[in-house]
């Protein structure tokens, strides 16, 4: 007699496909609500005449962070501290190795003295101070308490360094005009926000259940998944944005902008999401991609002095180390 029921095999297919689309769709809605808060949040700024260049350097910064930030929190209630801290690191290690690679592959990146005398000194000292307090396997509430204080310092001087050089800019030249201007309507930018929020709650539930139920069925550690697939997917927005940046010949803020992105990762991400669940890290994170994210955060200054840009030969570096890096991952 034929079985009515389908068998375990076509049903643990059936479930994988569905958590594969879950995590796709998931990654989607996060990444469109991402930029909707940011497109927001930014028209809002805008028509609180705050610069464009404050705009950047903070709710941009921090609207890009923003899938990292909803992922984190929903794997460390979802009691996956693993896929939160892989997520962390390896968005760190993705964006100044594969998107500032990709980037440098296709056009030259020019850098900034910032990114010299404030950005890589203020990313590699929230790296090492993350690397230095983990060592007891915990991130504790006021570990989060003082990245948050750090964090909130930092965006303090950079609003000021920036409004002082508008001040200045607006004194050299009477004819100085902001580059972007608000939307027309505050109820879209109000609507942006709200969807964008409602947008980032789901895609971060749906990618994290998508995540675990993967690794469950096929035995991978969610260590390995925070690394590749969560990381890879959070850093989507700072990729596509650079590669475009790269085509246009528009690369000369790329690095302080990766670096602004790696700052906000740590003190932000793990602060918010340490105040609210107190993260456990594992020894495998700690001895092994911890160390990675900070040979490659070290290994991008002298890159950055020499020439005062980091050329295709550096770009292809990095893609080498980036993806020998997932080789260890993936096969350990």
């Amino acid at each position: 007699m034929p079985a009515i029921w389908p068998t375990d095999r076509n049903c643990s297919v059936t479930f994988m496909w569905n958590d594969i689309f879950l995590l796709i769709a998931g990654l989607s809605v996060l990444i469109t609500g991402g930029e909707l808060l940011v497109r927001g949040a930014t028209s809002i700024a805008l028509r609180l005449h705050i610069s464009p260049l404050v705009v950047g350097l903070t709710i941009v910064a921090f609207g890009t962070s923003a899938p990292e930030l909803f992922v984190s929190i929903q794997s460390a209630l979802a009691g996956s501290p693993d896929l939160t801290m892989g997520n962390v690191i390896g968005s760190n290690i993705c964006n100044l190795a594969l998107v500032l690679g990709i980037t440098a592959v296709i056009a030259p990146v020019k850098v900034q003295a910032d990114s010299i005398k404030i950005d890589w000194p203020m990313t590699m000292g929230s790296s090492t101070l993350l690397y230095l307090l983990v060592r007891e396997n915990l991130i504790t509430s006021y570990e989060g308490i003082l990245f948050i204080s750090i964090l909130v310092a930092y965006t303090y001087f950079i609003i000021w360094k920036s409004r002082r050089e508008t001040k200045r800019m607006r004194r050299l030249n009477s004819e100085f005009e902001l580059p972007e201007v608000p939307s027309p309507f505050l109820w879209r930018d109000i609507f942006f926000i709200s969807l964008g929020i409602v947008g980032l709650a789901f895609g971060s539930d749906w990618l994290v259940n998508g995540a675990q139920s993967i690794a469950l069925q096929f035995g991978v550690p969610e260590r390995t998944i925070g690394i590749t697939i969560l990381a890879v997917g959070t850093s989507l927005p700072e990729l596509v944005t650079s590669i475009v940046a790269s085509f246009k010949k528009q690369t000369d803020i790329a690095v302080g902008n990766l670096m602004g992105s790696n700052i906000f990762n740590v003190l932000s991400i793990l602060g918010i999401t340490s105040l609210i669940q107190e993260i456990q890290v594992s020894d495998v994170i700690i001895n092994s991609d911890m160390i990675w994210m900070l040979l490659i955060t070290f290994l991008i200054f002298p890159m950055m002095l020499h020439r005062k840009e980091i050329g295709r030969i550096e770009g292809f570096i990095l893609l080498v180390i980036y993806f020998y890096y997932i080789y260890t991952v993936v096969s350990a």
